[in-house]
């Protein structure tokens, strides 16, 4: 008899975990910046994106021929990069 009781645990395990899950899954940002990266070669720049305003750091994340990295908006060889890519 003990067989219902262990199912209904199960089951409500696994809605729980569900419900979890989407949980963190919200609407806040996908992505965000901790650590800055140095100058990067602007050729390997394919583009850039400026992270989601709930990031706690405002960053860029620069597209690279090989993933993304995040670099500081304040700098000035961020300044320039950008200024050349939207021209």
């Amino acid at each position: 008899m003990a067989a219902p009781g262990l199912t209904l645990s199960l089951l409500v395990l696994l809605i729980a975990s569900i419900s979890l899950s989407q949980a963190f899954r919200g609407p806040g940002p996908k992505r965000c910046c901790f650590r800055f990266t140095k100058p990067v070669d602007e050729s390997k720049v394919t583009g850039y994106t400026w992270t989601h305003q709930q990031c706690p750091n405002a960053a860029v994340l620069l597209k690279m021929k090989n993933g993304h990295v995040c670099a500081n908006p304040s700098e000035h060889w961020v300044k320039e990069l950008i200024r050349r890519l939207d021209s």
